[in-house]
This record gives C-alpha cells, sequence and structure tokens, in this order.
C-alpha cells in the first residue's frame, strides 16, 4: 500500500509538471527522502506503464523522468500544437533562433523579415526565449520553456538541428550558418544593422 501510495504521487507530480524531472526534485516534492527507495518505485511505475495499453509512457533521459505520449499516439498531439499558440510563422522564426542559439536579433530579422519583430515580442511574452542588450540589437537565447514544450534536450538540440539543416536547400544553409569562431558578434551586428528597431 505504501508503494503505490509513492506511485501514485510520482505520477501525480510527473503528469502535473508535464516535463523532464530530476532525482532531487521528484524527492522533494513526492515527500520521499530516500533515493534508494526513489528509484525503485520510479521503477516498479515505469514497469506498470510497460505493461499497460494507454497512451502514456514513463521516459528516463539522461537521470530525468517524464511521463509521454506513446509515439503512435503522437499525431494527436502534433495537430494539436498545431492549433495551439504558435502559429506557422511564429514557429519557423523559433526555429532559426533555436539553429542559431544564441542568437542575434537582427540576424534574426535578415532571416525572417521585419514581421519576425511581432514574432520575437510574442515568444518573448510567452516565456519561449530570453532576451538581452547587444550594442544596438538584443541578443536571444532559448528559454526553460521551450524545451520542456517541445519535449527535447538542450544537450541534443544542436545535432537535430544541424541533421535537418543539412537536408535545407543551400541557399537555406548559408543563411543559417553560425558565426566563424572568435568573430565579433557584438561588432559584426552593429556594422551590418544600425537602424535595429527597438521594442
Amino acid at each position: 500500500m505504501i508503494m503505490q501510495e509513492y506511485k501514485n504521487r510520482i505520477e501525480a507530480v510527473l503528469f502535473t509538471t508535464g516535463r523532464f524531472m530530476d532525482l532531487d526534485e521528484l524527492s522533494r516534492l513526492c515527500g520521499i527522502a530516500s533515493t534508494g527507495l526513489l528509484r525503485d518505485v520510479i521503477n516498479e511505475l515505469k514497469q506498470d506503464y510497460g505493461k499497460r495499453e494507454g497512451a502514456l509512457s514513463l521516459l528516463e533521459e539522461n537521470g530525468r523522468f517524464k511521463l509521454n505520449i506513446k509515439k503512435e499516439y503522437g499525431h494527436l498531439t502534433a495537430k494539436l500544437l498545431s492549433e495551439c499558440e504558435l502559429d506557422k510563422p511564429t514557429q519557423e522564426t523559433l526555429a532559426v533562433i533555436a539553429y542559431k542559439t544564441p542568437a542575434v536579433q537582427s540576424d534574426i530579422i535578415k532571416i525572417r523579415g521585419t514581421t519576425a519583430y511581432d514574432h520575437i515580442k510574442f515568444l518573448r511574452e510567452n516565456d519561449f526565449i530570453t532576451a538581452e542588450p547587444h550594442g544596438r540589437t538584443k541578443l536571444l537565447k532559448l528559454a526553460p520553456k521551450f524545451f520542456d514544450y517541445f519535449d527535447v534536450i538542450e544537450e541534443s538540440l544542436k545535432a537535430q538541428l544541424s541533421e535537418i539543416a543539412k537536408q535545407a536547400p543551400a541557399e537555406q544553409q548559408e543563411t543559417l550558418q553560425q558565426p566563424e569562431p572568435g568573430q565579433d558578434t557584438k561588432q559584426a551586428t552593429e556594422e551590418a544593422a544600425p537602424d535595429e528597431i527597438p521594442d
């Protein structure tokens, strides 16, 4: 009975947060002080989900855990995402920011056009990205919500996006190229985009 109660707590926390959580965070939120016990409970819960014929599974990546939709139901979540707060143009702007992160805002505008200012403003207001002053422009970075929302691990993001970029047309690949190592991005940006429009 105690083991089932612990499993229920972990399940409730993972379901509510909808993101990857490590053992320390789960221990604190679920009130399970022993890491060994917590690991045992999670292993049992994973086995339970493996036996169920439901739509959810318990994932583990780099010592972090998350309740996730099984692949065979991914088309449903994709449809929901396409109808959510991120329209296609905004998603495309976010994809460029993700590929170049940290991204210079003026570079994003050159690639996506001036309508990207609205996309960037929306993404900042909804906590998908952060922005900090960078000369006459801003430096854009992905916020934690991005990784939770799109269910991607930060360490593997660059590799995934690089593979996608390799399949893009040559002119798009050239546009997406990162600055050369050692390049003074701030100086280059100020010279290339002196008329950067403030928010």
